[in-house]
């Protein structure tokens, strides 16, 4: 079994939690994936933290990836041009090398040109100086991770995990994908974007929650579920449901029962064999290609693309 070679570029100021993703990750992958890291010279690298890290490779491994991940550095030391000793170890990576950023990492792919015309994305907080300093890039922050083959963007922090078992579904299935996922105690993968991470008003002391209602929805997606049936069983007016769901989730109802019913759409496509209009009917979709349509939305494939890449052997 070949191993793909997964090498992890260090810069100064790097975090040294996202640093670490790759490796964590990708090593509970049943040995498929050799992570190495590597710094623009050799040399040990400061974190943002107070401690350094020594790497036990310079740049010329970059050359040999297969695939590169450009680990995130502290907001102060983003800048739009690419220092030239980064650039010069960027030039060693092959052509059609995989390319992945966590977090502000993908100012670095930016600043270097390569992320021009692509859908991309960042940390939440940092989206709105990556639009100014790079317009050519067509940035979506409201999402946990971008793949735009051969270039690969996550947001924040634990959103690397997220992108990292990306990886090993993509490359190898739901089953060992789920099972890394397993091994380090994670989600297989979230829903949702960085909506629900961004700061909310806090909900007024003594506030009924939505949580219940967001339970009782979970067991009736493929019920056409209305405003109307969420706020009546929270025991609510619509404009206060809608409103105080909004709080908690950063989403609006509508918009969260459409990830929740691709997700629940998604697992059917890897674990089971209806059809596409056989699953849309079960997880609330009036029609297979209103499924078609809300999958594409959500992340680009249609269903039967989705099922091929994903669906676990039996």
């Amino acid at each position: 079994m070949r191993r793909e070679r997964v090498v992890v570029l260090a810069l100064d100021g790097v975090y040294p939690f996202e640093l670490g993703i790759p490796s964590r990750i990708l090593g509970a992958a049943d040995g498929r994936y050799e992570v190495l890291t590597c710094s623009v010279d050799g040399r040990p690298v400061r974190t943002n933290a107070d401690f350094g890290v020594t790497v036990e490779h310079g740049p010329e491994a970059l050359a040999t990836a297969d695939t590169v991940v450009i680990a995130p550095v502290a907001p102060d030391r983003l800048t739009d041009e690419v220092p030239g000793d980064v650039l010069a170890a960027l030039a060693l990576i092959r052509p059609r090398t995989r390319i992945v950023s966590i977090c502000t990492g993908a100012f670095v792919l930016a600043a270097a040109g390569l992320l021009d015309g692509r859908r991309a994305t960042t940390h939440w907080q940092v989206a709105d100086r990556f639009r100014r300093m790079f317009p050519r890039v067509d940035l979506d922050p409201d999402v946990l991770f971008v793949d735009d083959h051969p270039f690969l963007t996550s947001a924040g922090a634990a959103s690397g995990v997220d992108i990292c078992l990306h990886l090993v579904r993509k490359d190898h299935g739901s089953r060992l994908a789920n099972s890394v996922a397993r091994r380090c105690v994670v989600p297989p993968f979230r829903d949702g974007g960085q909506a629900q991470y961004i700061e909310q008003p806090v909900p007024e002391q003594g506030a009924a929650s939505t949580a219940a209602t967001r339970a009782w929805a979970l067991e009736r997606l493929g019920d056409p579920l209305t405003l109307a049936d969420l706020s009546g069983h929270a025991r609510m007016s619509q404009r206060t449901f809608a409103r105080r769901f909004h709080d908690e989730v950063g989403l609006s109802p509508g918009r969260w029962l459409i990830q929740q019913r691709v997700v629940r759409a998604r697992h059917l496509l890897e674990s089971s064999d209806l059809t596409v209009d056989q699953i849309a009917g079960r997880v609330g979709f009036a029609t297979g290609a209103s499924l078609r349509q809300h999958l594409n939305a959500a992340i680009g494939v249609s269903p039967q693309a989705y099922r091929r890449t994903f669906q676990t052997a039996r």
